[in-house]
């Protein structure tokens, strides 16, 4: 049996404005909303993802959700059918935390997998306010997605802010085929 592996495209924008089965949130472990990615997802979806965020934290998630680790809600007035919101590690120098980083996009394309979603966007996590270096965030993210088996999943695309992610995905995804 042959694994299906997604295809990856890159997209320069506003991963807000995505039309995709599930939109991915680099979002924090409160998963109350934030800054960055985490809060256009919150304002431009409006309340009733913030009502599913509070009710996972009141039942499965009191202590938040763990770094590495994804959940799914509604996607509220977003083009997409979910968000699944994933906690991405805060980058160390004295620490490697590439591990969590890779379980973010795993984690990510499994919730995708039993979503029964084909089209997922992903931002570049951990790489804004949590200070991963975007070359190495890139390589990461490319890695970890070309190797999933994400069946029914059909389309992964990395949604970029800034000329800058876009090169560094761009050359990421060259340098590995």
């Amino acid at each position: 049996m042959t694994q299906h592996r997604p295809a990856i495209t890159l997209v320069r924008g506003d991963i807000t404005q995505q039309q995709v089965d599930a939109i991915v949130n680099a979002a924090n472990s409160s998963l109350l909303g934030g800054g960055g990615v985490d809060g256009a997802i919150h304002r431009r979806g409006g309340p009733e993802i913030l009502a599913e965020c509070r009710a996972l934290r009141a039942s499965h998630y009191g202590k938040g959700l763990p770094t590495g680790r994804a959940v799914a809600t509604t996607a509220g007035n977003l083009n997409a059918g979910h968000v699944i919101h994933t906690v991405g590690p805060v980058w160390s120098r004295q620490e490697d935390r590439s591990a969590l980083l890779a379980s973010c996009y795993r984690e990510s394309l499994r919730v995708a997998a039993e979503l029964g979603a084909e089209t997922v966007a992903f931002p570049a996590i951990s790489t804004g306010i949590y200070g991963w270096p975007m070359d190495d965030g890139a390589r990461i993210a490319i890695r970890t997605v070309r190797d999933a088996a994400a069946a029914p999943v059909t389309e992964v695309r990395f949604v970029l802010f800034d000329e800058q992610a876009y090169t560094e995905f761009e050359t990421a995804l060259a340098a590995q085929g």
